[in-house]
């Protein structure tokens, strides 16, 4: 068999049972030998982890404020009825995302050099555009946490939780087998989850009068959906490639507007 060079090649894939279909019925067998012919019972497991969830303790806690003018803001909100804590909560998560966003890109780049490819509109130029606006928006929400006069070194709850969730993108992007295809279907889950983290930002801020930080996030947001619409569109356009048909078109196909 020759050599597999691309994913979708012809390999040496035996995950099915077509593979060996006279031991399918085998392995048929023993699967409702294992569960003697009812479906597992879940009860107990479930009943423990809702007892782990009532009494473990939160993932992090927010700091206390490191200057006077931070532990005055802190109290003012705090008089008003608003939550500080909940919003510098989400804005580390923002800051942390951005961060973590940058770093996708960073190991994107190589992909794209690596296919050595010039069909469709993607890039190297334009990936590392997004890239740099990645890192422009992190800065944008470090500036807006110290002008809270809160730290922005903090890692709080909603970052740490966050910085978790991009562990599995971070891993397909650096891992020397996955394609760039492959990887900019990755990048798109990131910029999806990204896009509404901005919407939400957005809505918070403006439900705290804080009608400044809100017209930043915006710019953000507009530049983010440039880059969700991109990706989108690189992606149709690769598979076309690889398909060998022209897929129909859809939104998700579409240049981003200007």
């Amino acid at each position: 068999m020759a050599k597999q060079k691309k994913p979708t090649d012809i390999g040496m894939n035996r995950t099915g049972v077509g593979t060996a279909p006279t031991r399918a019925a085998d392995a048929a067998e023993g699967a409702r030998e294992g569960t003697a012919n009812r479906a597992p019972d879940t009860t107990a497991i479930n009943d423990f982890r809702e007892l782990l969830s009532q009494e473990a303790p939160p993932v992090g806690s927010m700091p206390p404020p490191t200057s006077v003018k931070g532990a005055t803001k802190t109290a003012v909100e705090a008089l008003k009825g608003n939550k500080a804590t909940v919003f510098l909560d989400k804005l580390g998560e923002r800051l942390a995302f951005e961060r973590s966003g940058v770093r996708l890109y960073d190991a994107l780049l190589p992909k794209v050099t690596a296919a050595a490819t010039n069909k469709g509109t993607l890039t190297y130029e334009e990936l590392k555009r997004h890239r740099d606006e990645e890192l422009e928006h992190m800065l944008t929400v470090k500036e807006a946490i110290e002008q809270l006069g809160a730290d922005p070194t903090v890692m709080t709850p909603c970052a740490d939780l966050t910085g978790v969730q991009g562990m599995g993108l971070l891993q397909v992007m650096t891992d020397p087998r996955t394609t760039l295809t492959q990887c900019l279907d990755a990048l798109l889950t990131a910029e999806l989850t990204d896009n509404d983290g901005w919407k939400m930002l957005i809505a918070m801020s403006e439900a705290l009068g804080k009608n400044d930080l809100a017209e930043r996030f915006t710019r953000c947001l507009t530049e983010e959906d440039e880059h969700l619409a991109n990706v989108r569109r690189w992606i149709a356009e690769r598979l076309e490639v690889q398909l060998g048909a022209k897929i129909p078109s859809t939104d998700f196909g579409q240049p981003a507007q200007p």
